[in-house]
């Protein structure tokens, strides 16, 4: 072998065994496998919420159990993890106020803005809340979630 030869394989060696040495640094890591995102509500309460978040066509620009479309250019924040983020409380208020904009300013164009949902009757607004906020997400992936929830409002990158 030649001097050239013997160094490139000794580099793809070196890289290899790089490789190998970090992939069993992170076996232990529970993220690449596991769905971070669960429900803490009951099955009854689910359908009704679904039901209504169909009505109502929310999925045009939120994502929910990560369905999101892939023609979708709206960069609204998708519902997963929105409960471990909000409290019914204010979940109810948001989609209880004549404009959603003052509780939660949005970046995004008029068009595409969270719309009131106050003409909703109360109890479907209160449905609605109760199950956003059953929506959790596990504590490992929350500071991501919010990370990216957060730039996806503000335009701003929080790790810079």
């Amino acid at each position: 072998m030649k001097g050239g030869e013997k160094f490139v394989l000794a580099a793809i060696g070196v890289l290899l065994i790089f490789g190998v040495i970090r992939n069993f640094m992170h076996v232990d890591e529970p993220h690449e496998t596991e769905i971070p995102f669960y429900t803490t509500a009951s099955t009854e309460m689910a359908r009704k919420a679904t039901d209504i978040y169909r009505a109502n066509t929310c999925r045009s620009c939120h994502s929910l159990w990560s369905m999101k479309d892939v023609m979708q250019s709206v960069p609204a924040p998708m519902m997963d993890g929105v409960g471990s983020l909000r409290t019914e409380a204010w979940l109810y208020d948001y989609l209880s106020s004549p404009n959603p904009q003052s509780i939660l300013p949005s970046r995004l164009k008029k068009k595409y803005q969270m719309p009131s949902y106050a003409s909703l009757p109360e109890g479907d607004r209160r449905i609605l809340a109760n199950y956003l906020a059953s929506l959790k997400v596990k504590d490992w992936y929350l500071d991501q979630t919010k990370k990216e929830e957060q730039e996806k409002l503000t335009g701003v990158d929080s790790s810079k």
